[in-house]
């Protein structure tokens, strides 16, 4: 009973770290959401299918692989993108929740799709223009990990709340 309490404290501990990430990435925060699944599984108060574990533990090493091969940063030092990619699939995640469950991950997709729109509207941004193929490699480098990870976590949102089986 108690080590369940811990590994699910440990587990959102780390989602929230995860979160952070988003905002400021020193690593990939898929890793640490990944990591706060399996131990928010493994506390017995959420269960999740085999299957999501293969799926998100072979896209959180994709996302590892991108991160490692990408140059740092943004062109003129900045990672304001961040921000607004982060914020765009968090509330895409919550809206595509409203919705219904299966609408979770479509509504990160389209809301990390809207925020780097957003981004590419700002002066720090204007290198990413919609029709070319900029915008659709950022979206590629730096939108699937924010994807990967904000799916992972509205995951574990619902599965806490719902108790998936």
């Amino acid at each position: 009973m108690i080590l369940s309490k811990i590994l699910l404290i440990a587990g959102i501990v780390l989602m929230l770290l995860a979160l952070v990430l988003l905002f400021k990435p020193w690593i990939a925060a898929a890793l640490p959401a990944y990591a706060g699944l399996w131990l928010m599984h493994l506390s017995t108060y959420t269960t999740f299918p085999q299957w999501i574990f293969i799926f998100y533990g072979v896209t959180t090493l994709m996302v590892m692989g991108i991160k490692y091969l990408q140059p740092k940063g943004e062109p003129g030092g900045k990672s304001t993108g961040n921000l607004y990619l982060a914020l765009g699939a968090i509330m895409g995640c919550l809206l595509g929740m409203l919705v219904e469950a299966r609408f979770m991950v479509l509504g990160t997709i389209l809301g990390t799709i809207m925020g780097q729109l957003a981004f590419s509207m700002t002066p720090h941004g204007k290198w990413l223009k919609f029709p070319k193929s900029n915008f659709i490699q950022y979206l590629c480098a730096k939108g699937l990990a924010v994807i990967v990870a904000v799916a992972m976590m509205g995951l574990a949102v619902e599965g806490f709340v719902f108790d998936i089986k």
